[in-house]
């Protein structure tokens, strides 16, 4: 039997919301073992002096729990 763990996180980029994605997904990766899938629950851009200054996305990530 499989037993999977579902974690939110958020990052956040300069760059892109893709940036931002693969940001959190990569430091996720540095803590928790065996992920699986990671969707996208919300996206937010941050707004200063009238002009984008940052990609914000809330990440669910899904792992498998080890023995």
């Amino acid at each position: 039997m499989t037993v999977a763990r579902i974690t939110e996180i958020s990052s956040v980029s300069s760059v892109s919301f893709q940036d931002a994605i693969v940001q959190g997904v990569d430091r996720a990766n540095k803590t928790l073992k065996n992920l699986k899938g990671a969707w996208v629950k919300d996206q937010e851009v941050m707004i200063e002096n009238g002009q984008v200054a940052g990609y914000k996305v809330v990440l669910k990530v899904t792992f498998i729990l080890m023995d």
